[in-house]
């Protein structure tokens, strides 16, 4: 089956049977139409879908869910750059690429799994004016229920297996959905005696604490290079658009080192993009790429963009010590 325009459906199964319903019979169509397919996928639903493809499983490339699923922002970076490379760009009919693409879910907490439902409804926005397709399996059968119920709000459609779909009526715009992730995040962190001040003329001292509280927590050269990359483009935006000047709070837990960058504003209202730097910026563009670098560069990242002030936190994932 062949259908024009983007595609984003969900599958929501309940046994292997169901799984090979909706997702063999996507791969075989997207084979039989000269379709690249991608299938990331859990081990354990690589080994079936393989199988149930049989010869035809050489065509599809399989990767694993664990290597693609680490942080939302890298994984519709990675997907981009896939589609793109796949694409042959005006040389001749465009290239469809199909994807079965399932979210790892277990272990994350209440904020993680947030973020990975917003990852799905921006999918909505990404790849949209393209012709690819991409079928997120949901196994209810171990999934929280509120995981389950977002995939039919962040998926226009639901695959019924054997090719079959159906509009999912709970289906909720892209713009509404993220502002109630942005609804849910917690305000902006407590003052602390180590806060960094930052302007035009003190960005240094604040990129030099920043490297020292890393080292200090033992993180990684490359991903502290990484942090303060990502930190400075922040406050080099917030000095330029929230007032000239801001502070740098440094928390850590078990998990993230969290650097929020705060700025006082501006009585000026600059109306912010919508979804700011969560979607790839157009290669030619002359602007645009800072927020989308940032957050390729950080795991996780909240913002709230307000002339009074604005508050930027980003999440970097530590090396937990035993």
């Amino acid at each position: 089956m062949t259908r024009p325009g983007f595609v984003h459906q969900a599958l929501c199964y309940g046994s292997d049977e169901d799984f090979l319903d909706g997702a063999a019979t996507f791969a075989l169509d997207g084979l039989y139409a000269d379709d690249t397919v991608l299938a990331v996928l859990a081990p354990r639903n690589i080994g079936l879908l393989g199988r149930a493809l049989g010869l035809r499983s050489c065509e599809v490339e399989f990767a694993l869910a664990d290597d693609w699923y680490g942080c939302p922002s890298r994984t519709l970076g990675q997907y981009h750059a896939y589609c793109a490379e796949h694409d042959p760009g005006g040389a001749g009919r465009p290239s469809r690429v199909r994807i079965i693409g399932e979210p790892v879910w277990p272990g994350r907490t209440e904020f993680e799994t947030r973020e990975w439902m917003r990852y799905e409804s921006l999918l909505n926005v990404a790849f949209a004016g393209t012709a690819h397709w991409i079928l997120c399996p949901y196994d209810i059968r171990v999934l929280p229920a509120a995981v389950v119920r977002s995939a039919t709000r962040t998926h226009p459609e639901l695959a019924l297996g054997t090719g079959e779909t159906t509009v999912s009526d709970r289906y909720t715009d892209p713009a509404d959905f993220c502002a109630e992730c942005d609804a849910a995040e917690s305000g902006a962190l407590p003052a602390g005696h180590d806060d960094i001040p930052f302007g035009r003329d003190r960005s240094a001292d604040a990129r030099h604490a920043l490297r020292s509280y890393a080292r200090d927590l033992g993180v990684p050269e490359q991903r502290t290079h990484d942090m303060v990359a990502a930190v400075h483009e922040v406050m080099v935006n917030s000095v330029r658009h929230g007032g000239g000047r801001g502070v740098l709070r440094l928390r850590n837990d078990v998990e993230y080192v969290i650097c929020e960058v705060s700025d006082i504003g501006t009585a000026r209202l600059i109306p912010a993009p919508p979804f700011p730097g969560h979607l790839p910026p157009d290669r030619g563009a002359v602007r645009g790429h800072g927020m989308w670098v940032v957050r390729q560069l950080s795991d996780l990242l909240t913002e709230t963009f307000d002339p009074t002030g604005s508050v930027v936190r980003l999440y970097f994932k530590r090396a937990v010590t035993v």
